[in-house]
């Protein structure tokens, strides 16, 4: 398969600056590379990945750029990793690949000579509300961890007296080059933890961590609406960051306790109201429950088990939508149970007397009777 024009493969004009050029190839390092891209799409994804890295091989370096303008493919050698420029290919490419990873993994690189800088975590905090402070909205507090700097060391984490020196491994970056072959990674530094800094005698307190581990109480505003799985998001209020860094943020994940009485679907509500084979059988008027209250439904005459009744707006409204939802009621015919003797022999009774009437006091049975014949014929 021949190779594409490097300009075509990242997407950018003949005239185009070095620094549209690595912010092409960022852009799709992150797309194509293979920690983003799994199952079926991999292999594609990979080759794509390997297609870029090579045109911004060529392209970052000034002088294979220059070649290639003028001679095309035959002007630069794919093989070539040395020679002149090539230390500078390489810089340029380790640099955009570098802050490729510090882009996947949430790292922020601080300016030349300084300490890598990290955004705290995220954290998560599972939160069981009923129904109806779901439907309604609510306001809670919360108990989240939190992080105070040592009143012991004020924050600095070494030892009263003594202070902490600069970390001889990263020479105070907080960070180290891994070079293997072409590619050049950089690592947090193992000795300081990226803190640039090492302590010889760390405070007792806190551990040298320079902070201490405690509790704070947070209000948490419920919205109207609000669905099991839903997230609350608190800006701020995760793990705190490293060297200066942004904390992290708060996800409050909302969960639903069980209802002794409805089941919510979206912003629809159902529940199953029993009624008596009298009020099935002859009709008459019922009570069911809504949040808000009570409300009455016609049940008709002759009703059977399964009929649903719909109770327009008495559902939810969400926290995207417009209008509430609907109550669906799903009636359940009960059968009566521990008669006495003479309520048997009414019901024995009443069966005759059905019995003498045909088919027509049973809606079901005259088919159900067809089907039968059919399947045993």
């Amino acid at each position: 398969m021949s190779k594409r024009d490097y300009y075509e493969v990242l997407g950018v004009p003949k005239n185009a600056s070095d620094e549209e050029i690595k912010k092409a190839y960022r852009k799709l390092a992150m797309k194509h590379h293979p920690d983003r891209n799994q199952g079926d799409a991999a292999k594609a994804a990979e080759e794509k990945f390997k297609e870029a890295k090579e045109a911004y091989e060529m392209l970052s370096d000034a002088q294979k750029r220059a070649a290639y303008d003028q001679h095309g493919f035959a002007g630069v050698d794919p093989n070539m990793r040395g020679g002149p420029g090539g230390a500078e290919a390489y810089g340029g490419f380790a640099e955009a690949f570098g802050d490729i990873f510090g882009d996947m993994f949430g790292q922020q690189r601080g300016r030349a000579g300084g300490r890598q800088v990290y955004r705290g975590s995220d954290l998560s905090y599972a939160m069981e509300i009923t129904l109806e402070e779901a439907a309604h909205g609510k306001e809670a507090q919360i108990r989240i961890p939190s992080w105070d700097n040592c009143d012991t060391c004020h924050g600095s984490g070494a030892k009263p007296g003594t202070q902490a020196k600069t970390c001889g491994t990263c020479g105070g970056s907080g960070a180290v080059q891994m070079r293997q072959g072409f590619f050049s990674v950089q690592q947090t530094c193992p000795t300081c933890r990226g803190s640039g800094r090492v302590i010889a005698e760390p405070c007792t307190a806190c551990h040298g961590q320079g902070k201490i581990k405690k509790q704070k109480t947070l209000e948490v505003k419920i919205p109207a609406g609000i669905d099991s799985g839903m997230r609350i998001r608190s800006a701020g209020n995760g793990e705190p960051g490293t060297n200066g860094g942004p904390p992290g943020d708060l996800y409050i994940e909302i969960r639903l306790k069980k209802h002794d009485i409805f089941e919510r679907d979206g912003d629809d509500l159902h529940c199953t109201v029993p009624i008596s084979i009298i009020t099935a059988t002859l009709g008459g008027e019922i009570d069911v429950p809504t949040l808000a209250g009570k409300a009455a439904i016609d049940i008709p005459e002759g009703t059977q088990t399964g009929k649903q009744f719909r109770l327009r707006g008495k559902g939810i409204k969400g926290v995207r939508s417009s209008y509430p939802g609907d109550l669906y009621c799903h009636i359940l015919v009960e059968t009566p149970v521990k008669l006495t003797e003479h309520q048997r022999k009414l019901l024995r009774e009443l069966d005759e007397s059905l019995k003498k009437g045909g088919g027509k006091h049973s809606p079901s049975g005259d088919s159900w009777t067809d089907r039968l014949r059919s399947f045993f014929s």
